[in-house]
């Protein structure tokens, strides 16, 4: 197993050494990102809400599953290739980076690969066994996770766009649970908190947080209803 260690230089030790010691969404990437000529998206950084850190990501798919791990309540650490897995398959050396790890607040650790198309390649087929033993092992979690449902994708980055707390502060605490204790239209929801030019961000941070809920596999418009977590919205 290979990672960057405190000192802020590459080690090499067991995988279950590490898996008990290392928590892998506190670690820098292992390796970077090239740069292809011809790709729609370079590699980029992504403002995680969870940690306050910046994350790196190398492809569209792993933006976008990246900002769904951002946005998950239960999720309180991430991090872009903290980890390769290196082992022998016959007198072959394999070595694969899973592209995300994500803490959870349970104190699980998940590993994802993002599939950018709908098709398993070739060479994460071949690692996909290996992984999710070594994740069982550990009582970890390995996941290969299929392109994100594009409405999701669509309504969950354009509630990024409220992700920072400062979003959250022109409202009383409780008052946005207090109006939408019943679930109602997103629209008439807002104008009922105030000047909806002040209270509309809110919304949003609420929805953004899990302070509120929407059905957000279909278009998010004026007319979604949202309610308070733990009330009728879900």
């Amino acid at each position: 197993m290979r990672f960057i260690g405190a000192n802020g230089l590459p080690e090499q030790r067991p995988w279950l050494e590490v898996a008990a010691e290392l928590v892998p969404a506190d670690c820098p990437p292992v390796r970077g990102f090239a740069v292809r000529r011809g790709r729609r998206l370079a590699p980029g950084w992504w403002w995680a809400a969870t940690t306050g850190r910046l994350v790196a990501y190398g492809s569209a798919a792993m933006r976008d599953h990246l900002m769904l791990l951002d946005q998950e309540r239960r999720v309180v650490g991430l991090a872009c290739r903290p980890l390769e897995f290196v082992w022998r398959d016959g007198r072959r050396v394999v070595a694969h980076a899973p592209q995300l790890a994500a803490r959870i607040a349970d104190g699980g650790h998940v590993l994802v690969d993002c599939l950018g198309a709908g098709f398993l390649p070739r060479r994460l087929a071949g690692v996909q066994a290996v992984l999710e033993e070594c994740a069982q092992e550990a009582g970890w979690q390995y996941r290969v996770e299929p392109a994100a449902d594009p409405v999701v994708v669509a309504n969950v980055r354009w509630l990024s766009g409220y992700r920072h707390p400062r979003c959250a502060g022109s409202v009383r605490p409780g008052r946005l649970r207090d109006v939408f204790t019943s679930r109602r239209p997103l629209a008439e929801g807002t104008a009922a908190l105030g000047d909806v030019v002040r209270t509309l961000p809110v919304v949003y941070h609420g929805l953004w947080s899990g302070e509120l809920t929407a059905a957000l596999d279909r278009p998010l418009t004026e007319g979604t209803l949202v309610a308070a977590a733990g009330r009728h919205g879900r």
